[in-house]
């Protein structure tokens, strides 16, 4: 599957974390400071911003996961998300003589 420029746009804009990573890593690719002569420093930046990106990447993930459980939850019959509980508790039970 590959998306349009617009889409892709507009998925990292939803997710403003990976958005950063990824210019980040662009700005190492393009090296506009000349600050990486070597292979070995390039790569090394590269590979430390792929793994931060993995672990955002699951991050946003997960916590769509959680809104997505969250709504489905609230859909069921039945199921009250939040408030006030109705009930006043039980009913103290008097002796009779």
């Amino acid at each position: 599957m590959s998306l349009s420029d617009e889409a892709l746009l507009e998925h990292l804009n939803k997710h403003p974390e990976l958005r950063s990573r990824v210019e980040s890593m662009l700005l190492v690719v393009a090296d506009e400071l000349g600050e990486l002569q070597e292979a070995d420093a390039a790569e090394m930046q590269l590979i430390e911003q792929m793994r931060r990106m993995g672990q955002e990447s699951l991050q946003a993930w997960a916590t769509g996961q959680a809104v997505k459980a969250a709504d489905g939850v609230g859909q069921e019959d039945g199921v009250r998300r939040a408030g006030k509980k109705n009930s006043s508790g039980t009913v103290p039970l008097v002796k009779s003589a």
